[in-house]
């Protein structure tokens, strides 16, 4: 077995391994893991239980006697399931929770079948403190511009268009999976904190710092997500470019963005009934009413003239000099890619 010391977050593209493997159990691995591993748990939650519970409670002879039994049944299993059909000269890495028993007893096994096996010291701790340390410790470098505006202005779909003319973009609400706003979940749940933190390293990682990289304003934390302190520092002290269109044109683009909602009464009635709190109950209603009807785009343009442009309002940095403002008579694709070629071919200030 190789071992292998992480010391950076890019070093894990080089590492020349076929497939990364995760031993852990499928409760560790959904919470976050190594950016393309798979999963091929060594003992599963309830096994993992059952053990811990040993150790603690009885022996911890009887426990790891009892774990190495769990632990050769399931690497049976992956050998004659998931790794049938690897080659000789097939190079898995694997790893643990912190480069232990499990991640050492399945290296072994597949280095005495003949494969080259590397190990990952320290396991997944050890990637998970790069993480922290690039997300939470250092200054991030990454030279931001940050895309604002009121809702229904299209940023997300700027962002698109501005990495499509091969421009540098992070999509935070494409990482966090939700939209930002109450209405803003998307069909499949939020990945856990570290797991959004790691797609987040990733997705930064692969980007020049010195180049400008493009970025949607949001508030500090997306759904249930929270961007992590460095990214959130960078943002705040970056230029900022905000979009401004017509109440009907963003109307408009929010009922096709939001198609799923239209076509979904129920949610859409809940989710209106949660501004309760901020407004009278006749102006539920009304927005109910609409909502019944089918009237989405008097709906649309009611919730952002009446609820989000005045909080925007109130929460937008005005005196900001760095701030520079950007009018579109529509926000039709058409108009949102002549917007990016012509943001990619200006100079933002540092």
């Amino acid at each position: 077995m190789i071992p292998v010391k992480l010391t950076t977050l890019a070093a894990l593209s080089s590492i020349p391994a076929d497939t990364i493997i995760d031993v852990r159990s499928p409760t560790e691995f959904t919470e976050d893991h190594l950016p393309g591993a798979i999963n091929l748990p060594v003992l599963s939650d309830a096994e993992r239980a059952e053990v811990g519970t040993i150790y603690a409670q009885d022996s911890a002879f009887r426990a790891r006697k009892i774990g190495a039994a769990l632990l050769s049944a399931n690497a049976a299993r992956h050998l004659q399931g998931p790794l049938a059909d690897k080659p000789g000269e097939w190079q898995p890495l694997v790893y643990c929770w912190r480069g232990g028993q499990r991640s050492d007893s399945f290296a072994t096994i597949l280095d005495q079948i003949g494969w080259r096996v590397r190990l990952v010291e320290g396991g997944y701790r050890s990637y998970r403190t790069l993480v922290v340390n690039a997300l939470y410790t250092t200054p991030l470098l990454h030279k931001l511009c940050v895309i604002e505006g009121g809702t229904g202005t299209a940023k997300t779909r700027l962002l698109e268009h501005l990495r499509e003319a091969g421009a540098q973009v992070i999509d935070l609400e494409g990482i966090a999976q939700h939209r930002g706003s109450l209405f803003g979940g998307l069909s499949q749940d939020q990945p856990s904190q570290k797991m959004f933190e790691s797609h987040l390293a990733t997705a930064l990682g692969h980007l020049d710092p010195a180049q400008t990289t493009w970025i949607e304003a949001e508030s500090s934390k997306i759904g249930a997500r929270l961007i992590p302190p460095s990214l959130w520092a960078r943002m705040c002290a970056a230029p900022r470019v905000e979009l401004h269109a017509p109440l009907d044109a963003r109307a408009d683009f929010l009922c096709r963005a939001y198609a799923d909602l239209t076509q979904d009464a129920v949610t859409l009635h809940r989710l209106i009934d949660k501004l309760r709190p901020y407004h009278a109950a006749e102006t539920i209603a009304s927005w109910q009413a609409c909502g019944s009807s089918g009237d989405f785009a008097t709906l649309a343009a009611r919730l952002v003239s009446e609820h989000y442009d005045p909080r925007y309002a109130k929460s937008a940095t005005r005196s900001d000099t760095s701030m520079r403002a950007i009018t579109l008579d529509d926000l039709s694709d058409a108009t949102l890619a002549s917007a990016a070629r012509a943001l990619t071919s200006q100079t933002i200030p540092a």
